[in-house]
């Protein structure tokens, strides 16, 4: 079964960007490769605990079971050694990447209070697009009144090949990404 956000793309996204644009063939509309979403635990240094839920909450998010990542180098500044888990990481793509985008978009941004909309400048050279979100409970399959919920945060870059930062915009647009009025 194909993903609603997937067909979207595919029957609406995809000839709106190509009139828009002026491009001759489907295959060179900008298109999302993968979604990558990063979660760091820098309190995971004192307890592996709590690592531990933060990689359950992520794999309970996305669908998927993360990869934890550790530390590289040794700061003593931050008490930190040398291949210490320090976060966790999972990278969505095909199905999941649009299920995932579908539910983040039309479920638990609206629960956000105050939310107007994100950064029109949150692009990188390559074209890709981060955000931050600062709540991990915004999204429904968290249990926010759970006894050992810790206020986490997380990152989640979208990964888009093909266009420019115009074109690329329009793709996350189309695809239903609220973004801030031009002035703002």
């Amino acid at each position: 079964m194909i993903p609603r956000l997937q067909d979207k793309y595919r029957k609406e996204v995809i000839p709106t960007m190509q009139k828009k644009f002026g491009i001759k063939n489907p295959m060179a509309v900008p298109h999302i490769e993968k979604i990558v979403v990063n979660m760091g635990v820098g309190e995971a240094i004192a307890d592996v605990k709590i690592l531990d839920r933060a990689a359950n909450d992520l794999a309970t998010i996305t669908g998927q079971k993360p990869m934890v990542r550790r530390a590289k180098k040794a700061i003593s500044n931050f008490k930190l050694r040398e291949n210490l888990p320090v976060g966790c990481k999972v990278t969505l793509r095909r199905g999941r990447m649009y299920e995932f985008m579908d539910r983040l978009v039309n479920v638990s941004l609206p629960r956000i209070r105050d939310f107007n909309g994100f950064s029109r400048k949150a692009f990188d050279r390559g074209g890709n697009y981060t955000l931050g979100i600062s709540d991990q409970s915004i999204f429904p399959e968290i249990d926010a009144g759970a006894r050992d919920h810790r206020v986490q945060g997380m990152d989640i870059t979208f990964v888009i090949k093909g266009g420019d930062q115009e074109q690329n915009l329009e793709l996350l647009q189309l695809l239903g990404m609220p973004f801030t009025k031009q002035g703002s």
